[in-house]
């Protein structure tokens, strides 16, 4: 059966995100801990998972991440929404153990088969990924609504979090930007965009084993806050400044011309909204300024250091006036 999926979708992918200030103040204030084990990363800084510390040398790396589609293939909408939770754990230096389905389903709207694609889809990312996918949760839902439970193991002298930044530390990208306003063109017209699913699908299993390998010790990945959302956060929380070389930034193919036809999400532009306070644009044009807020489903990983085949697209520098400087 032929289903355009993203017409049940309010916003596609990681772009259906509670906006980023919203977030933030919901949770300010909520108590972190109670439990018996040492919590190392908890609410603080919005760190991509929860880490507690097992014996000495072994952490474990809790996260959920799930979302409405992003493409209309539910096989690929499946294998994308698993590789982007499982970023999470690779966001923290970590490796996937075992995940759990998180299934929201309109059963009397869309056929039971298209679901069993979804679920496909996510088997065989995580069977790549060498992650066990054992069972999950479903609920009747009025939209379909796909991700996962990980949990996962890092050893706690390689964790990798947002407030381990240090000013001469470059920053490194591993993915480039661009399928938030690609995935926009696609649920408005349909086209298909192959290298958007491509970047999507791709884990990021080497590129957090090379931070790792390379003593990187501060990162995070680019999701639905965008590269100027994620990269505030990580400069807040390790109190220096993030200079980007806008020039150095890759963009997947088509993505400015995507931008340039005004397929930009609500979610995006919610990003800039929130970044502008605290970033200094400089003579970035318009359409730059949106594709660096632009935001990303399944996205690379944004770290201070240099990581084999990523990207090096500016560096932090001591804390001055803004957050975040443009070049």
């Amino acid at each position: 059966m032929d289903v355009r999926l993203t017409r049940y979708s309010r916003g596609g992918g990681c772009a259906c995100k509670i906006p980023p200030g919203e977030l933030e103040e919901m949770v300010a204030g909520l108590p972190a801990g109670g439990g018996t084990a040492e919590l190392l990363v908890g609410l603080d800084h919005g760190d991509d998972a929860a880490v507690v510390r097992l014996d000495p040398t072994t952490g474990i790396v809790a996260t959920a991440d799930f979302f409405t589609p992003v493409v209309d293939d539910p096989y690929d909408w499946g294998r994308i929404a698993a590789t982007n939770a499982l970023s999470d754990v690779y966001a923290m230096g970590g490796t996937p153990l075992v995940a759990l389905n998180l299934l929201c389903w309109p059963r009397d709207v869309l056929p039971m088969e298209v679901a069993r694609e979804v679920l496909r889809g996510g088997h065989d990312v995580t069977r790549e990924a060498g992650c066990h996918l054992a069972g999950g949760h479903s609920i009747d839902d009025e939209g379909p609504k796909y991700g996962l439970a990980v949990t996962g193991l890092v050893r706690p002298e390689e964790l990798i979090t947002l407030d381990a930044g240090r000013p001469g530390l470059p920053l490194s990208l591993t993915k480039p930007l661009g399928v938030g306003v690609l995935n926009t063109r696609h649920k408005s017209t349909g086209e298909r965009f192959p290298q958007a699913v491509a970047a999507m699908t791709t884990l990021n299993r080497d590129a957090a084993r090379a931070a790792v390998g390379a003593g990187v010790r501060c990162g995070t990945d680019v999701t639905g806050f965008g590269l100027l959302g994620h990269l505030s956060k990580l400069a807040r929380a390790s109190g220096v400044t993030a200079v980007v070389d806008t020039a150095a930034v890759p963009y997947l193919h088509g993505a400015r011309e995507a931008v340039r036809d005004g397929f930009v999400s609500g979610g995006s532009r919610r990003n800039l909204d929130w970044v502008t306070p605290w970033t200094d644009f400089g003579q970035v044009a318009e359409d730059d300024r949106i594709l660096l807020a632009d935001a990303q489903t399944s996205g690379g990983l944004l770290v201070a250091g240099e990581v084999p085949g990523g990207t090096v697209i500016g560096e932090l520098r001591p804390r001055g006036e803004h957050l975040v400087v443009l070049r």
